[in-house]
């Protein structure tokens, strides 16, 4: 990976950091490292990537994953909460599944795009349930990337790099 598609945060510890945030609802944790690796989008600054699953040992999975690559990964349990998150911590990408209770994936997905604040923020659906109807109507629900499910953190990752690669390309030509 190139130093130039790096991490996201202004810390220079080399110890984790918890970076809690102040809403008791999240109930999320990540951990910051700045060790060089992971996809640096700035100086010191590590892409922020948000989880959305409601089951906990995937969430929890990509978490892990993401954080030891040296992202600052969130985490969220329903899409209701995720779209909140986004417009206040503004990741770099979103990881969403597609189906969980109450608001689906591809709702809250027209939900984000909606928005002003975070309709330039790439989302990424997964999905045990692929159908290809699924996949155009997320995709005309304004969705970057239709995964299934299982994904390897590491293809996941990949596509993550991808979008974080392309929104940057957008922002400098602009």
């Amino acid at each position: 990976m190139s130093e130039s598609a790096a991490p996201l945060r202004d810390d220079a510890s080399s110890e984790p950091r918890d970076t809690s945030s102040g809403d008791p609802r999240w109930g999320l944790s990540s951990f910051v490292w700045d060790r060089g690796v992971g996809p640096r989008l700035g100086a010191r600054r590590f892409a922020r990537v948000l989880i959305v699953d409601d089951n906990p040992d995937a969430r929890e999975m990509y978490a892990l994953f993401f954080r030891t690559k040296g992202y600052d990964a969130v985490t969220a349990d329903d899409a209701e909460i995720a779209v909140e998150m986004a417009a206040q911590l503004q990741p770099d990408v979103i990881v969403m599944d597609l189906a969980m209770p109450g608001m689906s994936g591809i709702s809250a997905t027209h939900q984000l795009k909606c928005d002003p604040r975070t309709r330039k923020i790439p989302v990424i659906l997964l999905t045990g349930h692929y159908a290809r109807a699924i996949q155009e109507g997320a995709l005309e629900r304004g969705v970057d990337a239709f995964l299934t499910k299982p994904c390897l953190p590491e293809d996941l990752e990949h596509h993550v790099v991808r979008l974080i690669e392309a929104r940057r390309g957008r922002r400098d030509a602009d």
